[in-house]
């Protein structure tokens, strides 16, 4: 029999993090899979939840939660009903969002094996669980799909970084949603502070625990070449490129069919076999 059900964690500055999990009762322990969505996303988005049974189907106990900041709300959880959240969110944020979830998977009564903790990350979520994975030895394997590599490259330079300290803001268009998203100077502010700790390579050069490095070879939107920075980077990682697939590996928003795209349904074999 199948179990799902929805929780609310407490996250950064006492926000909601919403969460759910989905497994096959077995009365045995089960391997964790923990799935972090990445910028501009949430928990439902696409395809995800479909991935997530695919997990379930697999043996595996799946859990995947929206960031406390990510601009949903646990009566809205879908698209961005509060900006203010989106643009006071940051990649500190994010970690620390991510060791809450840990822990309160670590407390819970869920029917887990404590020593097969994976982290899943998309895009950007990728460097985030990429930093946790250096610093928490609770996490046995990682993986990272369509991994960004840098964010500091990532942020805007010259006179559109003097605009943006000048403004306090600058605005983000959501092609889909068609909403004026803001990302407030903290963001970056965060950044600088943290460099150190938030340079996704440098932490990577620290990890001990496998890590499988999932990429498409047609990413728009980060670029192989982030992907063969991290396998470099990262000492005990395996690299696999997905012919001709894009940065959601065939998903889009919403989807309608109750079958993985093809990309996708490559990725998520390659990531139980990886685990097994």
């Amino acid at each position: 029999m199948i179990t799902s059900n929805n929780n609310i964690v407490k996250g950064e500055n006492n926000r909601d993090i919403l969460l759910d999990y989905e497994y096959l009762e077995s009365g045995t322990p089960l391997p964790v899979v923990v799935f972090c969505h990445g910028y501009k996303g949430y928990k439902d988005w696409g395809a995800w939840s479909l991935m997530g049974s695919a997990f379930a189907k697999a043996g595996f106990l799946f859990i995947k939660f929206n960031y406390s900041h990510n601009g949903g709300t646990v009566k809205q959880p879908i698209d961005f009903p509060d900006l203010d959240a989106f643009g006071n969110n940051n990649y500190s944020k994010e970690v620390r969002d991510t060791v809450t979830v840990l822990d309160w998977i670590e407390n819970s009564q869920l029917p887990i094996d404590s020593t097969q903790i994976n982290l899943l990350g998309h895009s950007r979520a990728g460097g985030i669980t990429t930093i946790v994975t250096a610093k928490d030895n609770r996490v046995s394997k990682l993986i990272t799909l369509a991994a960004v590599a840098n964010y500091a490259e990532r942020f805007p330079s010259g006179k559109a970084l003097e605009d943006w300290k000048e403004n306090e803001v600058m605005y983000i268009k959501n092609g889909r949603t068609k909403q004026e998203m803001p990302l407030f100077y903290q963001f970056y502010e965060d950044f600088v502070q943290n460099e150190e700790a938030l340079t996704i390579l440098k932490q990577a050069e620290k990890i001990k625990q496998p890590h499988l490095i999932l990429h498409g070879e047609n990413d728009e939107t980060v670029l192989v070449k982030d992907a063969l920075a991290i396998h470099k980077a990262s000492p005990n990682s395996q690299l696999k490129l997905i012919r001709e697939a894009n940065h959601t590996l065939g998903a889009s928003h919403p989807w309608e069919s109750s079958l993985l795209p093809a990309h996708l349904r490559e990725a998520v074999q390659c990531m139980i076999n990886f685990l097994r």
